[in-house]
């Protein structure tokens, strides 16, 4: 197979504890211009039940095979023949499917596999100090507090916007969790390759399930599990705001401020790249910018500079902007207008459409200017280069800061660094001149997510050593 001629749609099983399973009528995967490139086998709730109860049964990988089976999955994801696909046609039809430029699929590639890598060395960041990872690693005698498990299998309802979505679920297998992931039917093709990658290189099938479904049977693999990550919007976050099982991973609206006593222009490229790096597609990517001060020469500088990216197809090694389906396009179009009334537009004003011709189209960058920091738009976040800027002042405060995945501060003013690392909203913090997508494995992207998955469990008495 060329990666530049699909003739045939792909198929991808899903891949149970018994192996690969192929339904009669598989779901279709088209790409951005309609066109089938895969056909997706659905399961049904029965099949999600039975999967669970063989995940349940099986015991975590063991942890002396860990970091040699992670270390052949990192190698064989980024560079082997998985489910029938190189890497460089895996690599071509994530990005024709989800419209992500070719060049952030190839980064994606590599950095999913430097986690896949360090799966168990990050998990075990997130340890506390206090504990140890099991009951023979204490002292004799004494009573201690083991680092132990909520539950025995999670379950990972992922989302399609990027393909390093798949990172963060590889810390709970490393934590001894069964894993059960439902693909995006968008892109399941990074999914596929990933479980496929751990399967070759020794974790069992009984461990690590790929379970592709419908909305409907989501809900039984959610409730089937002891502890899940889901993606969505606030609806999502509604939803599941009072289950304690249940971990929401909702828009990042992250930020940038610009204090006075900083000259933005020695930053603009960092602010640029903030914005519309990784196709601006990330919940890492800046969403708005809070100005102390006249916003207008920020915003003209950077509507000028995203002007200029190109409007290509996302195969082509060029591109850098997300493409979508045309008709997608156009209501992300209308959407944008109606929530950027009585905005000053310094860049997509007159549309954010490039219509490639094929069914599809580029979304183009936009730059709106608002009124004040406290406007509705600033938490406004949407699948393309699309940012808010504000004025903000010290009268403001932390509010319009607060709901923050990730906040960059261009700032010399130490106090109110101390106060914005202390605010609960606001996830991450990066101060200085630092894109606000940098992540490393080992460095929590939203809290560690052994937060949620573990705790200490006190064990005391002449056994405990």
């Amino acid at each position: 197979m060329a990666p530049a001629d699909v003739a045939e749609p792909v198929y991808l099983d899903a891949l149970g504890p018994r192996g690969p399973y192929r339904t009669r009528v598989p779901e279709s995967v088209t790409d951005v211009s309609g066109t089938e490139v895969a056909r997706l086998s659905l399961v049904p709730p029965v099949y999600v039940d039975r999967a669970l109860a063989a995940l349940r049964k099986a015991g975590p990988v063991p942890a002396a095979d860990l970091d040699t089976l992670l270390a052949a999955a990192a190698e064989e994801f980024a560079t082997g023949s998985v489910g029938g696909l190189d890497v460089r046609e895996y690599e071509y039809l994530v990005s024709r499917t989800s419209g992500t430029p070719l060049a952030v699929v190839r980064d994606a590639t590599r950095g999913t596999a430097r986690f896949v890598a360090r799966a168990r060395a990050s998990a075990e960041q997130g340890r506390p100090r206090g504990t140890v990872r099991e009951r023979l690693d204490a002292s004799p005698g004494a009573g201690h507090a083991v680092w132990a498990r909520r539950g025995e299998v999670f379950a990972v309802n992922a989302s399609g916007n990027h393909p390093g979505v798949h990172r963060l679920w590889l810390e709970a297998l490393a934590l001894g969790y069964r894993v059960a992931v439902r693909p995006s039917r968008r892109e399941p093709f990074t999914p596929h390759r990933l479980v496929g990658a751990l399967h070759r290189a020794g974790v069992g099938q009984d461990r690590l399930a790929l379970l592709p479904t419908d909305h409907r049977t989501a809900q039984t693999l959610i409730r089937g599990a002891d502890r899940a990550v889901v993606y969505g919007g606030d609806d999502v976050v509604a939803r599941y705001a009072h289950d304690a099982r249940v971990l929401p991973q909702a828009p990042g609206r992250t930020k940038i401020l610009v204090t006075a006593d900083t000259d933005w222009r020695e930053h603009l490229d960092t602010i640029v790249a903030s914005v519309a790096d990784e196709a601006g597609t990330a919940c890492v990517n800046a969403t708005a910018v809070l100005v102390e001060g006249d916003p207008a020469p920020l915003a003209e500088a950077l509507a000028a500079r995203l002007s200029q990216l190109p409007g290509l197809p996302p195969q082509d090694t060029r591109a850098v902007l997300p493409v979508c389906p045309l008709d997608r396009a156009l209501a992300l179009d209308s959407y944008l207008r109606s929530v950027a009334a009585g905005t000053r537009a310094w860049l997509g004003g007159d549309g954010i459409v490039d219509d490639l011709g094929d069914g599809s189209a580029v979304l183009r960058p936009a730059v709106h200017q608002v009124a004040d920091a406290g406007a509705p738009q600033v938490g406004t976040e949407l699948p393309f280069p699309c940012v808010w800027v504000a004025p903000w002042s010290r009268s403001d405060g932390i509010a319009p800061l607060r709901g923050t995945l990730v906040l960059s501060v261009l700032s010399r003013d130490r106090a109110l660094l101390d106060v914005l690392v202390a605010e609960p909203s606001i996830a991450n913090v990066y101060a200085g001149d630092h894109p606000t997508y940098w992540m490393a494995p080992g460095v929590p992207h939203d809290g560690y997510l052994s937060d949620f998955l573990m705790r200490g469990k006190a064990v005391v008495g002449s056994g405990a050593g």
